[in-house]
């Protein structure tokens, strides 16, 4: 079920975030290595970056290692903070470039790996909780994913760290339904993430974080975050692994 990625720390080329590395981003997307219930990540790809304090996006609907246009661009557009993201849809949903992520609250920049069980059954409580979707046009899309990104997005409007709106989120959607909850958010600043039911590394570097699904080379200092735990970074104060 999909795989993500963030990166905090010098400005880099989004090339060496999505193509660099023996088991880079667009490698995840034809031959994962932990992902759970599918083979491909081949229902859509984005990714976010900041320049002069503005979220940026880039998102198709197709596999990522088709977009001979965006590897070329990406060669040229270089961020020192920035969300990946590569899509296995789940049943029922569409292949759409309003599905593919990672999806845009203002500054904020967010990713969900994984699936919400029984999502019809519960997805009236999901909006109640959600709110006003006028303010997060992302949250619209046609997916369980988008829902989540609303309850976040909300917390973050009520004055929610990007850390706490993400536990936040997951503890509320967990209370109602199961399902794989590894949520990834950037502000340009900060990274945070939760691991609930899916793999993620952490990879600390003296300038830079990294977050990823997977670990992109055999660099040993990758880390495996705890399941149920939430991950905040940022360079001043570094990582923190946090129970959820």
């Amino acid at each position: 079920m999909c795989r993500h990625l963030g990166y905090l720390g010098p400005a880099r080329p989004l090339y060496d975030l999505v193509y660099a590395g023996e088991h880079s981003m667009e490698h995840q997307a034809y031959a994962p290595r932990m992902t759970q219930g599918n083979l491909l990540n081949a229902d859509g790809f984005g990714a976010g970056w900041y320049q002069a304090g503005e979220a940026f996006r880039f998102r198709r609907a197709q596999p990522i290692w088709t977009d001979a246009s965006f590897r070329e661009v990406a060669r040229a557009v270089s961020a020192p903070c920035a969300v990946v993201a590569i899509r296995s849809a789940t049943t029922g949903f569409p292949v759409d470039e309003s599905c593919a992520q990672p999806f845009r609250a203002g500054t904020r920049l967010f990713s969900h790996n994984g699936k919400i069980d029984g999502f019809a059954g519960v997805e009236a409580k999901l909006r109640e909780l959600a709110g006003d979707l006028a303010e997060v046009p992302d949250a619209r899309a046609p997916v369980d994913s988008a829902l989540l990104f609303a309850i976040a997005a909300r917390h973050w409007r009520d004055g929610a760290s990007l850390a706490e709106g993400l536990a936040a989120t997951v503890r509320a959607v967990t209370g109602l339904a199961s399902g794989r909850f590894n949520l990834l958010a950037a502000d340009g600043t900060s990274l945070a993430a939760t691991t609930r039911g899916d793999s993620l590394f952490l990879r600390i570097q003296p300038d830079a974080v990294w977050l990823a699904s997977e670990p992109l080379d055999p660099d040993p200092a990758w880390q495996a975050v705890p399941d149920g735990s939430l991950v905040a970074a940022d360079l001043a104060s570094g990582a923190r692994v946090l129970p959820l």
